[in-house]
């Protein structure tokens, strides 16, 4: 028997779009530039390396990377709105440093800067803190699907807006905007009644040891950083292939709309069947070829502009489903109680992937040619499949949270030895002190009506 899923109520909605919203104009600010600023840099003091060009592409992944674990816990000490604040206003900061930038050394400094603004652990400790466990998942994935909408209007939107305010102006905007969402944040967003650390969305200290010795933890946290470096990597080239083949940049849209909507539609079979017919590593090691032979065919048919655009669409259907399945995966794998840290370490390594395949791709074109750049991308794909081969296929479990009322250890301790008994049950975290029951379950067989009549008696 299954319970009737449970309804956010207003101020669950409010929060949840209001800060997905919020993570979404953070990463609009961070993606709108990607499909013009190469041919943009190269015409800037010090541009025509396209080493420091990739540098400055990539730079914000470098203190990202550094930063939102650290900002995670400092919100906790500190409130989840000041750091959300002071991020903001770093990340303005570094937007409107780039936009005045005459040269590149200083568009540099201003990625370097937007980075610091680190601001996505704290948005995804808040949105914890202002839901309640029954529909946290739900709010999580707004976030999510916000994510993947933002990088698909950057596309389309960055070439247009170009034609108009040019790359300083793109960094202007997202700069005023980044200001605009402090307001949202102060006036839009409940401030919550209790922050406190959530083991399912936050870095816990104790638990990097036990994540950093899972290997296919590892091998999921080398794929997002491979696909992330990929990525950028294309977005140093694609920009000048396009020009190449007589597209002028404020025409690029017309490339990347088709592709976005065409593979926004391709990738949701392969995510449902990957999901309800449990087919997740067979899925995910079908995009990560695709994406392969995605590459292969970029540069082979770089002269051709239907080739460029097939090629795309190849690269960014398979792009949709591994950033769809990635984190699923990580969900599936993690113990319940490291779980967090796992996303953590996970998102962390996504940002210096995105430095890493930037900077190396400006470097390859600089001393070895363009070509190189798709080279570097094929033999990152191709260990990522070998790597990924060894990975032990998921079991099709996902993660169930309730809310709890208010037990002490002994009794945590009593609940979860029961949970236990249930069927379905794989795995049960309890914690007393945050009022959370955590369960992964069977995706099959699993009696949620015995779960929650347990709880009432606890």
């Amino acid at each position: 028997m299954q319970s009737t899923q449970v309804s956010m109520t207003p101020a669950e909605r409010r929060a949840s779009f209001g800060l997905a919203g919020i993570y979404g104009l953070r990463m609009l600010g961070l993606f709108i530039i990607l499909p013009v600023f190469a041919l943009y840099a190269e015409h800037l003091p010090g541009g025509e390396s396209h080493l420091l060009m990739g540098v400055a592409l990539g730079a914000y992944g470098l203190t990202q990377a550094i930063l939102q674990i650290p900002a995670g816990w400092l919100s906790d000490r500190y409130g989840r709105k000041p750091v959300i604040y002071i991020s903001l206003v770093l990340f303005a900061l570094g937007s409107f440093i780039a936009a005045a930038a005459d040269n590149i050394y200083w568009v540099i400094i201003g990625r370097v800067v937007q980075g610091a603004g680190a601001l996505n652990a704290a948005v995804m400790a808040l949105t914890a803190d202002l839901t309640r466990e029954e529909v946290r998942t739900r709010a999580m994935a707004t976030i999510g699907m916000t994510i993947g909408i933002t990088f698909s209007l950057s596309l389309v939107l960055s070439p247009l807006l170009h034609g108009v305010i040019g790359v300083p102006g793109l960094f202007a905007l997202t700069g005023v905007l980044a200001l605009a969402a402090i307001a949202v944040v102060r006036f839009a967003i409940p401030n919550p009644a209790i922050t406190r650390f959530h083991s399912d969305t936050e870095a816990g200290h104790g638990h990097f040891r036990e994540v950093l010795r899972n290997p296919d933890l590892l091998r999921l946290d080398f794929g997002i950083f491979a696909l992330h470096a990929i990525l950028m990597s294309v977005f140093m080239q694609v920009p000048f292939i396009l020009q190449a083949d007589g597209l002028a940049v404020a025409q690029h849209w017309q490339v990347y709309l088709p592709v976005m909507l065409v593979a926004f539609v391709l990738m949701v079979p392969p995510i449902v069947i990957a999901e309800k017919k449990a087919k997740m590593k067979p899925v995910f090691m079908s995009a990560v070829a695709l994406a392969l032979a995605a590459q292969a065919l970029l540069m082979f048919a770089q002269h051709s502009l239907w080739g460029v655009a097939i090629a795309l669409l190849l690269f960014f259907t398979a792009f949709n489903v591994l950033e769809a399945t990635l984190p699923s995966l990580i969900s599936k794998i993690a113990p319940l109680a490291a779980k967090g840290t796992a996303m953590g370490v996970y998102s962390s390594v996504q940002f210096f992937g995105a430095f890493f395949g930037a900077a190396v791709g400006g470097a390859l074109m600089q001393y070895v040619g363009g070509d190189a750049v798709f080279l570097f991308s094929m033999a990152l794909l191709a260990l990522w499949l070998v790597a990924a081969s060894g990975m032990r296929p998921p079991a099709a479990v996902r993660t169930k949270l309730y809310h709890l009322p208010e037990l002490d250890e002994a009794a945590a301790v009593e609940l979860r030895r029961h949970l236990l008994q249930l069927a379905g049950v794989r795995e049960a975290m309890v914690v007393a002190s945050e009022g959370m029951a955590c369960l992964k379950v069977d995706m099959q067989g699993f009696d949620e009506a015995a779960v929650e009549q347990l709880i009432k008696g606890a």
